[in-house]
């Protein structure tokens, strides 16, 4: 059987029926027709991948967002591993807080001995800085609110341990302002034998030989002949070299922080008045001047703020005075050395 439309040629409706199959068209009011959409298949393409690429990454959120909704398990595991780490770093700082309490501790107990060797009172070691060992035990914070308070806990005891370690450094630094000063102080006073002599009479009442009377003795006599080197027992000032009654010739030094030495029945003045001396320093010569003296001898006193004291509570006898001098003598001809070695 034929078909009844061989050999028969389309009509143009039927043509343009058939364009209209291959092509997509729109309806332009403008126009008042179809309009066909160019490149049509690749922008069908387009819009399919741009769809495809929303609807993953949609996806994708959706899937992140919601996890922790459907599986709790997970956002549990990760806070239990959160609070772990936690609790391991805030007992390694525990141990290096108690660690470095326990150094402060050590330093306020060597300070304490530091300032009773110079002669300064001891620090309480309970004052209001105390310790927080409590801090760092059976630390498991259940929340952030927790985790917030031990954090300010910890904060607040590393404040008052850093205020205690700047109170011994105070402590030491008066230490050693005050051994300074106590170098200074020992090299003024009068801390050895002004002669090489033996004792005399002591100091206190005694029956006065000459004055036929009980009366004050108010320093210590050595029997040193005439003619014996007199040596300054500590560092001073000369404020006094001349004849002074019953004393005869006379000498006082005046060692400073309160403390003046005195020098009777001298034969000779090696110093001058308002000259600095050193322990040591040749000051006079021994004699037996003055109307009070009995024979050769001297006579020595140690006086603070105008009181009279015994001299002997302050004479270190086991200290020869020539081996103080050798002593010093090589001392300061090391450090003359030292001082040229430096310029040269």
């Amino acid at each position: 059987m034929k078909n009844s439309n061989y050999g028969k040629i389309p009509s143009s409706k039927q043509v343009e029926a058939d364009q209209m199959k291959k092509e997509f068209f729109y309806y332009s009011k403008k126009e008042l027709r179809f309009v066909p959409v160019k490149n049509a298949y690749k922008k069908f393409l387009l819009v399919i991948a741009l769809t495809s690429l929303f609807s993953g990454i949609t996806f994708t959120f959706l899937y992140v967002t919601f996890s922790g909704i459907v599986n709790p398990q997970q956002n549990l595991n990760e806070l239990q591993e959160r609070n772990a780490q936690l609790l391991a770093q805030l007992k390694l700082l525990g141990n290096q807080y108690r660690n470095l309490e326990k150094k402060v501790n050590q330093i306020t107990s060597k300070n304490n001995e530091l300032r009773l060797a110079v002669n300064l009172p001891a620090e309480d070691t309970n004052d209001e800085y105390g310790t927080g060992g409590f801090l760092f035990e059976n630390v498991d914070p259940r929340n952030t609110e927790e985790e917030k308070n031990i954090l300010l806990q910890l904060a607040d005891y590393a404040s008052k341990l850093d205020l205690k370690v700047r109170k011994e450094l105070n402590s030491y630094s008066e230490v050693k302002t005050k051994l300074a000063e106590n170098e200074k102080f020992y090299e003024c006073l009068p801390a050895i034998k002004p002669v090489h002599a033996n004792y005399g009479d002591r100091f206190g009442m005694r029956y006065h030989p000459i004055l036929k009377i009980r009366r004050m003795h108010s320093g210590v006599d050595f029997l040193a002949n005439t003619g014996t080197p007199v040596y300054a027992p500590g560092a001073g000032r000369v404020i006094y070299a001349g004849r002074n009654g019953g004393y005869g010739l006379t000498l006082k030094i005046d060692h400073g922080y309160g403390y003046v030495t005195l020098y009777a029945h001298l034969k000779k003045i090696k110093v001058k008045r308002r000259q600095y001396v050193k322990r040591g320093d040749l000051i006079a010569i021994s004699g037996n001047s003055g109307s009070l003296s009995t024979g050769p001898h001297l006579h020595y006193e140690v006086r603070y703020k105008g009181i009279a004291l015994n001299p002997r509570n302050f004479i270190f006898d086991d200290v020869d005075i020539f081996d103080y001098r050798k002593q010093r003598n090589q001392l300061e001809k090391h450090e003359e050395e030292a001082f040229a070695f430096a310029i040269d």
